[in-house]
């Protein structure tokens, strides 16, 4: 007997289970909720991909000349402009050289001074006769080899004045620069493959994501300009944080080069940088817009609740008042909304607050959304 009594009780209860949204609605007003209407519009689809910030440019300081490093002339992490003096290096041995070059220059000029007296003088003698047609010319070709050898002393002394003002290590780009590799004291040399420091250049910046090698071909066969035509075209960032970043970039450059390991192509977009915020190597995520959908509706994402199976459906109340439950196709995600291209009709009220109220085929009291102020 206790058996059949307890399948009894089951049936009961399945039963008012089934039940319970009309029971609930029985001796009572429909249960209230908040809707909103489906309007279709047109949506720019993006595609979010990931990237790395590299700066706008970069160069790395380096000793043109051998020598100890007698001075840093810089704070580390300061902006720094061109020619601004970053080091010293100790300048005694380059200072003798341009000594010696600079004696040496008058050296030449004395000779070449000789020279042009005895060719002078030799050419008046042999005017009268007096001295051979081979003496002037040898004193004519003497003359030319001291002229050569001034402009030799000359070339010689500009090179030891170039070197002389190498052991002042100067910006040769405006930015930021970095750590110093290298202290007072220290032994460098000329061209070493270490550099004393590096500069980048980063109120603006560079952000390198890669695309499939299709959807490149779109973009240069113009499908893709065509279809973002009257489009929101503008590239937007998401920080390692998750927050937006407060300015837009456009694209900038492809690599003309197809990577035979992942079919990928780098592009390269640029963005302004004016708080510093995007510093080289971070990791940011890119929003490129890739299509228009046109004739979608944006649904709030608290609107669209998951069947038994996953698939994402949305509640609708129709013009009696009776709860439909909808089948949505979604594109994509849009901020805080969905992007759905199927499912709903221009004019559909969407239940967006009160599902713990109703279920599909009750009757509902339905009362528009209040417009933020």
């Amino acid at each position: 007997m206790l058996f059949p009594l307890r399948t009894t009780v089951f049936a009961a209860l399945s039963v008012i289970g089934v039940m319970s949204p009309a029971l609930a609605q029985q001796g009572g007003q429909p249960a209230s909720v908040t809707v909103i209407e489906a309007t279709p519009q047109d949506v720019t689809l993006t595609s979010t991909l990931p990237g790395r910030v590299a700066a706008s440019a970069q160069a790395e300081v380096r000793p043109q000349v051998n020598g100890i490093i007698t001075e840093r002339l810089f704070e580390e992490g300061a902006q720094v402009s061109v020619n601004d003096p970053l080091y010293k290096i100790d300048a005694a041995s380059y200072e003798a050289a341009v000594q010696q070059a600079r004696a040496s220059v008058a050296q030449a000029e004395a000779q070449l001074r000789a020279a042009e007296r005895e060719a002078k003088r030799l050419q008046e003698l042999q005017a009268r006769n007096v001295a051979s047609e081979q003496a002037l010319d040898e004193a004519s070709a003497a003359r030319d080899t001291a002229t050569a050898a001034v402009e030799l002393a000359k070339a010689q002394l500009n090179s030891a004045e170039i070197e002389l003002s190498h052991t002042t290590i100067r910006a040769r780009l405006s930015g930021r620069i970095g750590l110093s590799q290298s202290s007072q004291g220290e032994l460098v040399t000329a061209s070493q493959a270490a550099p004393l420091a590096v500069i980048r250049k980063i109120d603006q910046v560079y952000v390198d994501v890669t695309q499939s090698a299709a959807d490149l071909l779109r973009w240069r066969r113009g499908d893709t300009e065509e279809d973002l035509a009257g489009a929101d075209g503008t590239v937007r960032l998401t920080l390692a944080d998750g927050s937006d970043y407060a300015h837009t970039g456009r694209l900038q450059a492809a690599e003309p080069q197809v990577d035979p390991q992942t079919g990928v192509v780098t592009l390269r977009m640029q963005f302004d940088n004016p708080d510093l915020l995007l510093l080289p190597g971070m990791y940011v995520q890119v929003e490129m817009p890739v299509d228009v959908a046109t004739g979608v509706f944006l649904v709030p994402q608290q609107s669209v609740v998951r069947d038994r199976r996953g698939r994402p459906t949305a509640w609708v109340v129709n013009g009696d008042g009776v709860v439909e439950e909808r089948a949505l196709s979604i594109l994509q995600d849009r901020g805080s909304d969905w992007v759905v291209n199927d499912g709903l009709a221009p004019g559909d009220r969407l239940i967006v607050a009160g599902f713990q109220k109703t279920a599909p085929g009750a009757t509902v009291n339905a009362e528009p959304q209040a417009q933020p102020e």
